[in-house]
């Protein structure tokens, strides 16, 4: 009716009574019904999935896997979430196993229900980029080598534009952001681009952005790799002779590392062969476990220079209540009845967890995000930054030591926050920005702890504060 009544005050009432109707037979051939697995759940899950095109010239598309809110949705905020790597997937990751309503069984054919969805309190958005990932593409090959942060941003802008227009009832929403791992890139620079865009109204239409939230992000080359090696010493992982010599050689500010370096930092992924880096007191997955963590398809971590370890993050079976849920979720996505349910056409690609050919050819020219939270925390942007404080990859302490060279002004000191009366994490806010961590959880926080993770999300879209002493919730 909003939409209706618009029309007929700009006078184009024919015209517009059209677009509508065309977004929305858009939107019902994009309606997934019949999805292979889905059970009966407590509350009907309407969700759409499909493709919508960033770059009509080139051929390229990001697929997206929408889900309503469970109550509501016309009046609870809009959420994208995106998944790192670079190349892993938001519909494996974060819709699949994570924080969507229907997550893929141990077995690889069935569903069933997640409880702590976070569609129990927005709308939720998923959407696999850059074009390369899931079933994401593009008919233009060198696409493939020009990724990098700015092309990912400028690509799910406009994915989000043309979203938008064919679902326009939602672009009056509140709309937020959320991400893991390498989205601590993705999200504050789509953000960023939003918020710039925002302001010449004459030449972009009007984004309802309102904050974002990121959970062990990468934020900047120094302080994360400072905070792996820190963070192994500290958990018994590696031997204080190897500590010593790796903060002897290296010298994380360099862009390249010297050759030393390289061997230290080498020998602490090897201490990492026995367990998870990203969930380190979780059992590892065991499936193709011959493989070595310091290798990447044959190549040593010397041999490709700087040691990236955003690629190794992505290459490894991130830890869990299943650590070999990738295993599944490939066998669940490329079922030719799963696709079709899905409107994933792309007959031709084969769907993976995370596409290694993207971490490779991926050009990491932006080595830290702190200017942009500078400059989004002046812009009034709701900004919160969480940890699960088991993860090795991206530890705590490097978000903390990230968070500390803001120099922002500290409103609430660190505390413990509590649910079902025990210690759920710490909390401190500052001035423009929140950090939570999250206690027991790993790289994955809404797989590792859900409840949890939804009282975090809850809090972060309503503003109801998380519970401070022990007997003050449920």
């Amino acid at each position: 009716m909003d939409l209706l009544m618009t029309c007929v005050f700009v006078g184009y009432m024919v015209a517009c009574i059209t677009a509508i109707q065309a977004s929305q037979l858009s939107q019902e051939s994009d309606r997934v019904i019949n999805l292979p697995g889905q059970p009966p759940s407590p509350s009907s899950i309407s969700h759409f999935s499909g493709y919508i095109t960033v770059n009509q010239e080139n051929g390229r598309a990001l697929f997206y896997w929408f889900f309503e809110a469970q109550s509501q949705p016309s009046k609870k905020p809009l959420l994208l979430w995106l998944n790192g790597g670079p190349g892993c997937s938001s519909i494996g990751y974060g819709a699949a196993v994570e924080l969507g309503p229907l997550r893929v069984g141990k077995n690889g054919v069935s569903l069933h229900f997640n409880k702590y969805a976070w569609n129990k309190e927005a709308n939720l958005l998923f959407v696999e980029s850059p074009v390369g990932v899931g079933f994401s593409y593009t008919n233009t090959s060198s696409d493939l080598n020009k990724l990098n942060d700015g092309f990912v941003a400028e690509d799910a802008y406009n994915f989000l534009l043309n979203w938008f227009q064919r679902y326009p009832q939602f672009k009056t929403l509140d709309f937020f952001m959320s991400g893991e791992s390498y989205a601590g890139h993705y999200v504050p620079q789509l953000a960023e681009l939003i918020y710039d865009r925002n302001k010449d109204r004459t030449k972009y239409p009007l984004i309802n952005l309102k904050g974002f939230i990121v959970g062990n992000p990468v934020i900047d080359d120094y302080y994360d790799y400072n905070g792996l090696l820190e963070y192994a010493w500290t958990h018994s992982v590696i031997p204080d002779h190897l500590y010593l010599k790796a903060k002897e050689v290296c010298d994380f500010r360099l862009a390249n590392w010297s050759d030393k370096c390289n061997n230290a930092m080498d020998k602490v992924f090897d201490e990492y062969n026995e367990i998870d880096i990203y969930n380190i007191y979780a059992p590892k997955c065991l499936i193709n476990s011959s493989s070595s963590f310091a290798d990447i398809n044959g190549q040593s971590v010397e041999a490709l220079g700087k040691l990236n370890y955003y690629g190794l993050r992505r290459m490894r079976i991130l830890g869990g209540y299943d650590p070999c849920f990738s295993v599944h979720t490939e066998q669940y996505f490329n079922r030719e009845d799963v696709r079709t349910s899905l409107h994933a056409t792309v007959k031709e690609v084969k769907w993976k967890t995370c596409n290694d050919s993207i971490f490779r050819t991926y050009i990491y020219n932006v080595s830290s995000i702190l200017p942009i939270y500078n400059k989004l925390i002046k812009g009034g942007l709701k900004i919160w930054i969480y940890s699960g404080d088991i993860d090795g990859g991206v530890p705590f302490i490097a978000s903390r030591n990230s968070i500390q060279t803001l120099r922002l002004p500290v409103i609430s000191p660190w505390l413990s926050w509590y649910h079902h009366h025990q210690v759920g994490g710490r909390i401190v806010e500052y001035e423009g920005l929140t950090y939570v961590t999250v206690r027991g959880a790993g790289h994955l926080v809404p797989l590792n702890k859900p409840s949890e993770a939804l009282a975090l999300i809850t809090s972060f879209l309503t503003g109801k504060p998380l519970p401070t002493h022990r007997y003050s919730n449920p």
